[in-house]
């Protein structure tokens, strides 16, 4: 089994930063061989994909909703995974989950794609 632990939300200025954490656990779990897709869910809204980092060589892709803001990177050693979040929007205020795979996905912003997932942040973005 694993597992996935999201942190850092909070509540932010509009124009701000923050910097999520997901750590990966559990048997067999190594950045090596399991992807990360971090994910999003408004009031009232579906849960959106945000952006992803590929198992095989770290590439990143993101949604054209935060591309240029956020960005996406791995520290292997310690399986964790982060979401650096800049010039933050009031519409990015969602609870943001991290999820993981086995290998990549030609859908890599696709919830269906994932099989583990994170219990979520809150994150907040005043006006």
């Amino acid at each position: 089994q694993v597992q996935l632990v999201e942190s850092g939300g909070g509540l932010v200025q509009s124009g701000g930063s923050l910097r999520l954490s997901c750590a990966g656990s559990g048997s067999g779990f190594t950045l090596d061989y399991f992807a990360i897709g971090w994910f999003r869910q408004a009031p009232g809204k579906e849960r959106e994909g945000v952006g992803c980092i590929s198992s095989s060589d770290g590439s990143t892709f993101y949604a054209d909703s935060v591309k240029g803001r956020f960005t996406i990177s791995r520290d292997n050693a310690k399986n964790t995974v982060y979401l650096q979040m800049n010039s933050l929007k009031p519409e990015d205020t969602a609870v943001y989950y991290c999820a993981t795979r086995w290998g990549d996905t030609g859908l890599p912003l696709s919830q269906y794609e994932y099989d583990y997932w994170g219990q979520g942040t809150q994150v907040t973005v005043s006006s």
